[in-house]
């Protein structure tokens, strides 16, 4: 055989023999790209992302999008060439698997955190909105959680609206504990509750539960330290003066708390937020309104351009990530808190933009 011919066929044999490899060997990486953008001002799916009742709403016109990152499920084993490819795509990111998933972390136990994070990042979003709009939120204790083979299981249910212990009214979450550690282990603690199906019925009128209530002995063991417990975690419900139902389907986690903020502020608002502009974001928020950093930054920036947006709300905290690699004609804004927010989206539903805070990479 010729040389020629045989080198050629020789390396022939060795690019495939590398491609093989390349779809075989699993590496520990995962991908994140930019995923959908859905504006909180309008309709996705044929339902409305926000739709309040019980209180009077006004037009809107615009967008506020909240924005996603598609990542690979924690299940998904990545090979060598699908890494490669990701590394040399400007639109995606690849990063360490253990990054994105704790290990040992399952796909379900991933999309029931995920829910979880979006569930109370739907919470916040309500009170941060209300108490920016000076509409005042009450308040209530609740079981949270209960542990399992404790003595409250079975007896307690997450939910419950705790009133009183041993008779002592409750009046935050923190009292709960400190009346239950009065006993010692093996006593018995009575609990006043009005059971969760009762304080549901009442929190969807818009009411406080104050009836049905029930009182629950439940006893004690020991606790490490030596206190007494009964295996339950208290914790904090809002009660909204009217109904604020968000619906989106097929997400998760806590990045889209401020977009949803500010959609609410913007429906019980006289006066439109956006002025008619294409406004993305993302961020966390919490009851006080402060805005916390999320991750995938670049992807949704990048997202947000695609679909059109002009404007982008970035949390303080990731800015300087941000600002490395802007898309043209996207202008990153930055906030700390929803108060932040709304007064950047003022000066630009206005047309005054010469003093947006805007992002800028850290020396």
């Amino acid at each position: 055989m010729p040389r020629r011919t045989a080198t050629l066929l020789a390396s022939t044999l060795m690019l495939i023999a590398l491609l093989c490899a390349g779809v075989l060997i699993p590496v520990p990486y995962s991908e994140m790209s930019p995923g959908p953008t859905v504006n909180t001002l309008g309709d996705h799916e044929g339902q409305p992302v926000l739709r309040i009742s019980g209180r009077k709403t006004y037009p809107t016109n615009g967008h506020l999008n909240m924005t996603t990152v598609r990542v690979t499920g924690p299940d998904y084993s990545m090979n060598l060439l699908e890494a490669v490819y990701g590394w040399l795509d400007p639109d995606s990111a690849v990063v360490p698997h253990k990054t994105l998933y704790p290990e040992g972390q399952t796909a379900e136990q991933a999309d029931q955190e995920n829910a979880e994070e979006f569930s109370q990042s739907q919470e916040s979003a309500k009170v941060a909105a209300l108490k920016q709009l000076h509409i005042p939120v009450a308040t209530q204790t609740v079981v949270a959680s209960v542990l399992k083979g404790k003595p409250a299981d079975g007896l307690l249910h997450a939910g419950d609206v705790i009133k009183a212990v041993d008779g002592t009214p409750v009046k935050a979450k923190d009292d709960v504990t400190k009346l239950v550690t009065r006993h010692e282990p093996g006593e018995k603690v009575v609990f006043t509750v009005i059971p969760a199906k009762s304080a549901a019925a009442a929190e969807k009128k818009g009411q406080r539960p104050e009836s049905g209530r029930k009182d629950i002995t439940v006893p004690t063991v020991k606790a490490d330290g030596g206190r007494a417990l009964v295996g339950i975690q208290a914790g904090v419900d809002h009660i909204f003066p009217f109904s604020i139902d968000v619906k989106l389907a097929d997400v998760g986690g806590p990045s889209a708390g401020l977009m949803f903020a500010l959609g609410i502020v913007d429906k019980l608002s006289p006066q439109s937020l956006t002025g008619g502009k294409f406004i993305a974001g993302t961020g966390t928020i919490d009851d006080q309104g402060k805005v916390g950093p999320i991750g995938g930054i670049s992807m949704k920036t990048v997202g947000a351009r695609a679909k059109g947006a002009q404007y982008f709300l970035t949390p303080k905290d990731n800015c300087a990530s941000a600002a490395k690699d802007t898309p043209e004609g996207l202008t990153l804004v930055k906030v700390d808190t929803i108060g932040d927010a709304v007064q950047a989206l003022k000066k630009i539903s206005s047309g005054h933009t010469e003093g947006l805070p805007s992002c800028s990479i850290s020396h």
